[in-house]
């Protein structure tokens, strides 16, 4: 028999499985991940320390009365601090008016919104300029809008009260009267953030077939007929996203406040992102504001729920 035939008739032996290299040599192995986590990493250790680490410190702080620069050294007090909420009227007041911004805020934005996103959802020459003027006041700071506004609602020379003179119509002092500040800062900040909602909007009412639309017309709706029965319902996904940002931006709403009325006039604009920062740093009961602002991450949260649980009982809804 030859040395080819042996080797033909040589059964091979048992296979040894491969060698896997460790986690750490496969991924130091592989260019392309290594890249992708080192791009992320500034951004994650942005996110750890300016974001997680705050977060995880106020929590400590709420079960702790921290009024001085003493960190791990403030002492212990528990739930005190959240029992003592239970009894604080000008807090519960503050998230009063934060509720009572959000209720304003948020419908009339979107409509107001969604009305400008109809209007420029058309091909027209130099459509695009109307678009960036109305989205214009979202890049413009809140210092110098504020500035601006401030001098329109100035009760002795402010445009707006120099029209009223005009008509017959008494003065008003839009921001030192408590019963019209909290609407004029409304105003103030649908105008600067509608442009940002009707952007979204924009893009809802894009991504609607225009086939439904050609239908409708076809079948004889009229334009409000097919934007109520057809466009709308359509737009739900957007509607129940800007729904759910706006109710969470509008409870922590600050910045106009700050600004424009600070908290006044009498606690009409003190909501509560405003009264938590007066408590933390003017007052430097931080393990009190700390505790005042889980109570408001809770509420927010709450809120969230309920608007997922409606959106998840509405889709089943209508497609049961």
């Amino acid at each position: 028999m030859t040395t080819v035939q042996l080797r033909e008739t040589r059964r091979p032996g048992p296979s040894r499985p491969p060698v896997r290299p460790g986690l750490w040599r496969r991924f130091w192995g592989r260019s392309n991940e290594r890249a992708g986590y080192l791009f992320i990493l500034p951004a994650s250790a942005h996110l750890v320390l300016f974001v997680l680490i705050p977060i995880v410190f106020s929590l400590y702080l709420s079960f702790h009365e921290w009024s001085t620069p003493g960190f791990l050294g403030a002492p212990f007090v528990g739930l005190q601090n959240y029992l003592d909420l239970l009894g604080d009227a000008p807090f519960w007041h503050a998230m009063q008016n934060t509720a009572v911004y959000t209720l304003l805020s948020v419908p009339l934005g979107m409509a107001v919104s969604l009305a400008m996103a109809v209007a420029v959802n058309r091909r027209l020459p130099g459509i695009n300029v109307f678009r960036a003027v109305f989205f214009l006041p979202v890049i413009t700071s809140w210092v110098a809008v504020s500035v601006v506004w401030i001098t329109l609602l100035s009760p002795d020379a402010g445009l707006l009260n120099y029209f009223f003179g005009l008509v017959g119509l008494p003065r008003q002092a839009w921001l030192d009267s408590p019963r019209w500040a909290m609407l004029a800062v409304v105003v103030i900040t649908i105008w600067k953030g509608a442009g940002f909602q009707m952007v979204i909007w924009l893009a809802g009412l894009q991504s609607i077939p225009k086939e439904l639309l050609e239908a409708a017309e076809i079948d004889g709706a009229g334009r409000w007929r097919t934007f109520r029965h057809v466009t709308l319902p359509l737009l739900f996904p957007t509607t129940f996203f800007l729904v759910v940002t706006g109710v969470i931006g509008g409870f922590q709403v600050f910045t106009p406040m700050y600004v424009i009325t600070e908290g006044g006039p009498m606690g009409a604009t003190d909501v509560a992102v405003f009264h938590i920062y007066q408590r933390a740093f003017k007052e430097f009961s931080m393990g009190y504001a700390s505790a005042q602002a889980w109570v408001l991450f809770a509420v927010i949260f709450a809120a969230t729920l309920i608007q997922l649980w409606y959106a998840r009982r509405r889709g089943e809804s209508s497609l049961g």
